[in-house]
């Protein structure tokens, strides 16, 4: 099921796709090296948001579900989430 967040995941992560094409570019044209390293932290925050949105949507509709039918393997998955994003 696509959910709001995903959808909102989905665009970031295309916004993010069309800046790193952009990183790219800029590499290739040799820009000046703090302008490419601006584009790129943008690629990462918009990376970033996506993650978090979709954190979000795995939270609001998959959560509950997934713990009543596996509740030591969903705490363990969280756990890996959470470790990944320290």
């Amino acid at each position: 099921m696509v959910t709001h967040n995903k959808q909102k995941a989905q665009k970031l992560i295309k916004q993010a796709q069309g800046t790193l094409n952009k990183v790219v570019q800029m590499v290739e044209d040799d820009v000046y090296c703090p302008e490419i390293i601006q584009q790129a932290d943008s690629v990462m925050g918009l990376l970033h948001k996506a993650r978090l949105e979709l954190l979000a949507g795995h939270l609001d509709h998959c959560l509950q579900e997934k713990l009543q039918k596996d509740k030591k393997s969903t705490i363990e998955e969280l756990l890996k989430i959470y470790k990944l994003s320290t």
